[in-house]
């Protein structure tokens, strides 16, 4: 069962994607200059891994800049994909 959990808990460190990680990003700490979105530089930040393609994805209405409602679609997108399985 340890080396279950140890080897789970390995391969989910090991390739968290930008989606899974800003489950745990607050919007206002993100926000460094406060005009109410955040960029890309700005999530690079908190999320050094992420691409401009994948944050092209995540800003659904094109502007450059993720607000808080896109940021926390990326943020169930990525506890959606991290629920297990029913078994």
């Amino acid at each position: 069962m340890n080396r279950t959990l140890v080897a789970i808990a390995s391969v989910i460190g090991l390739s968290l994607s930008g989606a899974a990680l800003a489950q745990d990003l607050d919007f206002a700490t993100l926000d460094t200059d406060m005009n109410g979105s955040i960029s890309f530089e700005e999530l690079q930040v908190a999320l050094p891994d992420v691409t401009e393609d994948q944050f092209a994805s995540y800003d659904t209405d094109g502007n450059g800049e993720l607000s808080e409602e896109e940021l926390a679609a990326v943020s169930s997108a990525g506890a959606d994909a991290e629920a297990p399985a029913a078994q």
